[in-house]
Order: structure tokens, then C-alpha cells, then sequence
């Protein structure tokens, strides 16, 4: 049986909604003008969920390393006790491939090019892929939750639910 192939659409907050928040300068921010005018602060822009049972939030940065083409999706996480954040410092688009909350079903799976200067915040619960490099190793500054509590399910695809990106 053939993997289903799957084209990345652009990454929109309308879009991604069901999955998350858009990190972006953009012109639907909340813009404050800081630093008495020499700054402007794109304010709030994603619903971090970090707390939960003992968590704290955490500050990291990621290294991902593109996959060989076609990418194959092998396995989806997801974090039930947390949201967690994304943004690029590597100046490369990446794909983020996601699934909405509950039981994991594979016809569901969608999948964003998100551009240089975009970032997500998965909602807690939301079914993702790891990070997809694509235009070389990328660094990502990462804000997720740290605690002594399991806090990622994991699901693998293989027969009639594996999936290729079309990229």
C-alpha cells in the first residue's frame, strides 16, 4: 500500500487555530512601542501553558538536521500537560506537520510550510511532528515545560496510515 502524500499549505494563524497560535511580527499583533520609542514589543503572541502539576517553563534551543527526501512522517507526539513554542533563529522555512486533540486519527494529519519568520505554539494536546528542517541544520528557540510528570504520548504510522510529504 502506498504512504498517503501530503502538501504543505502556508502556515496561516486562521489556519492553525485548531493547533495552536502563529508566532509573527505581523499586523494583527498587539503592537507597544517600549524603550521610550527606540522598540516596538509584538505583545503576547502565543497561550503558553507551562504549569501544570509541579512543571515549570523551560528555555531551549533545538539543532534539527533536514531529512532525506521524500520525508517520511513516522510518528506523531503529543503533550498532554503543556503547550509548547517554537520560533526559528536559523533564517530557513521549516515544516510543521499537526493533528487536531483527542484520539490521534490519521486521515487528520495536515500539514504548514511556515516561513524564516514565523513561529508556532502547539496547544496542549495537539498531535505533532518533530521539527522539519528543510534548507539546512536550524537552530530553534524552544519554551515547553519541564517536570518530574510523563508528559509525551507518542503514536507511530506504518501500513495504511503512513504518510509522505509532497514538498
Amino acid at each position: 500500500m502506498k504512504p498517503r502524500l501530503l502538501k504543505p499549505e502556508p502556515l496561516t494563524p486562521k489556519a492553525f487555530a485548531p493547533y495552536g497560535d502563529v508566532i509573527e511580527c505581523s499586523e494583527l499583533a498587539v503592537q507597544k512601542k517600549i524603550n521610550y520609542g527606540s522598540a516596538v514589543r509584538f505583545h503576547d503572541l502565543a497561550a503558553l501553558d507551562l504549569n501544570a502539576g509541579t512543571g515549570k517553563p523551560l528555555v531551549s534551543i533545538v539543532r534539527s538536521i533536514p531529512l532525506e527526501r521524500p520525508i517520511a512522517i513516522k510518528v506523531m507526539e503529543r503533550h498532554p500537560l503543556s503547550s509548547q513554542a517554537f520560533y526559528p533563529l536559523s533564517g530557513h522555512p521549516y515544516i510543521v506537520v499537526v493533528a487536531e486533540k483527542g484520539d490521534f486519527d490519521p486521515r487528520k494529519v495536515r500539514a504548514f510550510l511556515v516561513s524564516k519568520n514565523q513561529g508556532v505554539n502547539y496547544h496542549k494536546g495537539t498531535w505533532h511532528h518533530y521539527l522539519l528542517s528543510l534548507d539546512g541544520e536550524s537552530d530553534f528557540l524552544v519554551i515547553d515545560r519541564g517536570g518530574p510528570e510523563e508528559n509525551c504520548d507518542e503514536v507511530f504510522l506504518q501500513g495504511a496510515d503512513s504518510i509522505h510529504l509532497e514538498y
